[in-house]
């Protein structure tokens, strides 16, 4: 705003205290005229009022009262024309204006008040200029800001800096904040919880709060209609137009490179799953031929095949993880799986399941991937608790050349598996030939092979149970057993086979 010094510095003695002395730095809303007894209703507060002298020609009780008047309706200054209805300062005015502290000022004879008004408004012109120019330049910085590798901290320093106060960045996601000046971390849990409130809300407009008796004024940055994160400004002043355009610039810089974000997410991932695909699909020298092409590092030791049901991504599967393994409730054979799978970065999701490929040699804890000294779980074991809402099979280490050959079994696995377990296969669960004889017993169509198997080793050989369960002469089990020999190419009743036939076709 512009104030009495300024605009009599522009006017010189066309505009001059009556009194003598210095103008006072006081800041006015506008010029008005009037030569009303009572122009009060007309005014909002904050002028300079010009008269000529017709509402103060009286007696000192007039005055007095007009005086009061004017500053009740908090009137900036009062300024009074000489030559067209008085020709000097009444001294009762000057006594008046003294003792209600109205500054009072003169315009001399010959000087229009057009001049006065035209040169507060020159003034106001000036100052919206600067202002904006200021303002683009603020927002030149901003902008330049945004393209820095750091763009985050970057802007949300610059404009602290421009507003004199504090910003803070919360994700939507519950991420890190970023905060500046960053001794301002106190706060955070506050900001959390009004921001939790005003995104719980559905809220996409701005909100008003205060922390430590400080106003703090809250803004979403949105991509498309979901809120990614909220602007937390604390000014310690009114903000002005020009800061508004600043902060709205602000959270249009975020919402782009959130935006920016999200599309090289999901490209990378999309980069990730193809080569993730070529390992589950046994293409492993094509995988590991373009995963460095890609910027993917691809596994140089063994692996561990998660299995999730579902396209949970690696942040829920891994917090699930973590929490079974804290309470004590799931598997323990690998204590690390929770931290190769935040590490994870070969996800690939099909048929309705989410494969991840975990470095079975991850060291989350300065201790070996391979968790030595641990004892393998079972694979019937289950992880208690009906909280859980992951579903999965997580694999022995093998190498990536193994992967295409256990993947249909570990993807069985979880499918027979009751919502909430978490199940890991032991190291040398399964003979390798264990899914050929699957296949090969699937393949013969003139009768279920895959269920006579299964019931044959459930009752461990005994021919009159078996037959039994299903429903047939014990010949016509004698007869398709000798098939599923032929087929098998190995005897169903050596334990080895036996024993591995038999968690393969668990699963089926």
């Amino acid at each position: 705003m512009i104030s009495l010094a300024q605009l009599h510095s522009q006017l010189g003695s066309d505009l001059r205290p009556a009194a003598g002395g210095q103008v006072a730095v006081r800041q006015i809303s506008g010029v008005h005229i009037s030569e009303l007894d009572d122009p009060t209703p007309y005014l909002e507060g904050g002028e300079l009022l010009l008269t000529t002298g017709i509402p103060v020609s009286g007696g000192d009780a007039k005055v007095q009262a007009y005086v009061r008047r004017l500053v009740e309706r908090n009137i900036a200054a009062l300024g009074l024309g000489l030559g067209a209805g008085v020709d000097d300062v009444p001294p009762a005015l000057i006594a008046a204006c003294a003792s209600e502290g109205l500054e009072l000022l003169v315009v001399p004879d010959g000087t229009p008040f057009m001049n006065v008004s035209r040169a507060y408004w020159d003034l106001v012109g000036r100052e919206g200029q600067a202002d904006l120019t200021a303002s683009l330049g603020t927002q030149t910085a901003l902008a330049r800001a945004a393209t820095q590798p750091d763009a985050l901290p970057s802007v949300v320093k610059a404009l602290a800096q421009a507003l004199g106060g504090w910003v803070a960045y919360l994700p939507a996601d519950n991420g890190a904040a970023t905060l500046w000046p960053a001794d301002n971390h106190t706060m955070v849990e506050q900001l959390r919880r009004e921001t939790s409130r005003l995104d719980m809300a559905v809220t996409h407009s701005a909100s008003t709060f205060q922390i430590h008796g400080t106003d703090v004024v809250e803004y979403p940055v949105l991509v498309g209609r979901r809120a990614v994160g909220f602007l937390a400004i604390g000014a310690g002043r009114k903000l002005t137009r020009a800061d508004r355009q600043i902060i709205m610039t602000v959270c249009v810089l975020l919402s782009l490179k959130a935006a920016q974000q999200q599309e090289s997410d999901a490209t990378a991932a999309a980069l990730r799953s193809a080569v993730t695909k070529l390992f589950l699909t046994g293409h492993v020298d094509a995988g590991r031929a373009l995963a460095p092409d890609l910027g993917i590092g691809a596994p140089a030791g063994p692996v561990r095949v998660l299995v999730v049901s579902g396209e949970t991504d690696a942040a829920a599967a891994s917090a699930e993880l973590e929490s079974r393994l804290r309470a004590g409730t799931g598997w323990t054979g690998w204590p690390q799986a929770a931290g190769a799978l935040r590490s994870c970065r070969l996800r690939h999701v099909a048929g309705g399941l989410s494969y991840y490929l975990l470095d079975a040699e991850h060291d989350d804890a300065g201790t070996s991937g391979n968790a030595a000294g641990a004892t393998p779980a079972d694979p019937t074991d289950v992880a208690a608790g009906t909280s859980g809402n992951v579903t999965a099979v997580l694999s022995r280490p093998m190498p990536l050349e193994r992967v295409h050959d256990e993947a249909g079994q570990l993807a069985a696995m979880v499918r027979a598996l009751e919502a909430g377990q978490i199940v890991e296969v032991p190291a040398g669960a399964l003979d390798p030939r264990a899914q050929g004889w699957v296949a090969a017993l699937r393949g013969y169509q003139r009768a279920d092979l895959i269920g006579t198997v299964r019931a044959y080793l459930r009752h461990r050989g005994q021919w009159e149970g078996a037959a039994r369960e299903l429903g047939i002469h014990r010949n016509s089990l004698r007869h398709r057993m000798g098939i599923a020999a032929e087929l098998l190419q190995a005897d169903p009743d050596d334990p080895d086979v036996a024993a591995n036939l038999w968690l393969a076709l668990r699963w089926v």
